[in-house]
C-alpha cells in the first residue's frame, strides 16, 4: 500500500480480517494496529498522524510488538520441544554432519518419521540454533525436537 489513503484505511476491519482477537493475543491492540499497517507498508510517520501519536511512540510500539512476536515464537517451541517424543540433546562441540544420523536413529526408536534428507536437516538445525552453530561445529548445546508429525524444532538448551 503506497501512502496515499492512508487515512481511508479502517483498522478495525483490517484487524479483522487478520483474526486479531485482544483477548487471546499476547499483542496489545495499539501493536497490533501499528503491525497491521506496517506490513501493508506505511511508514511509522504516516501511522502517527493516523493514530494521533508521534513517530517514535510508533516505533516504540512496533519494536515491542515484534519483541513479543518473538518471546511467543520462542514459547510455543519450548512447548513443543517439551512435549515432542523425539527430544535430543546435542552438546557443544559436536560436528554438525553426526546430527542427521542421531536424529534419524532417534526417530526410529520412536517410530516417528522426520521427512527431510541429511542436508536438509543440517541446514534446518544450523538455521534454526543461530549462533549456537558456527559452520560444522556445534558450539552451545542444542535440542533437536521431533514432533509427532515430523516437525523438527530447535532451540538453545543452555
Amino acid at each position: 500500500m503506497a501512502n496515499e489513503g492512508v487515512d481511508a484505511v479502517d483498522i478495525d476491519d483490517l484487524l479483522d480480517r487478520a483474526g486479531f482477537d485482544a483477548d487471546r493475543s499476547v499483542l496489545t491492540r495499539r501493536q497490533a494496529e501499528v503491525l497491521a499497517l506496517r506490513e501493508r507498508g506505511v511508514r511509522q510517520a504516516d501511522i502517527a498522524d493516523l493514530l494521533g501519536t508521534s513517530r517514535a511512540n510508533v516505533s516504540s510500539v512496533e519494536s515491542s510488538a515484534r519483541d513479543n512476536i518473538e518471546k511467543a515464537r520462542e514459547t510455543v517451541a519450548f512447548a513443543e520441544a517439551l512435549s515432542a517424543p523425539v527430544r535430543i540433546e546435542i552438546a557443544a562441540g559436536t560436528d554438525l554432519y553426526d546430527v542427521p544420523d542421531r536424529v534419524y536413529d532417534a526417530c526410529d526408536d520412536a517410530e516417528v518419521k522426520v521427512n527431510h534428507t541429511a542436508p536438509d536437516l543440517m541446514k534446518l538445525v544450523s538455521d534454526e540454533a543461530g549462533d549456537a552453530v558456527q559452520g560444522r561445529e556445534v558450539v552451545a548445546a542444542i535440542l533437536v525436537g521431533i514432533t509427532s508429525t515430523g516437525a523438527v524444532r530447535v532451540r538453545r538448551s543452555e
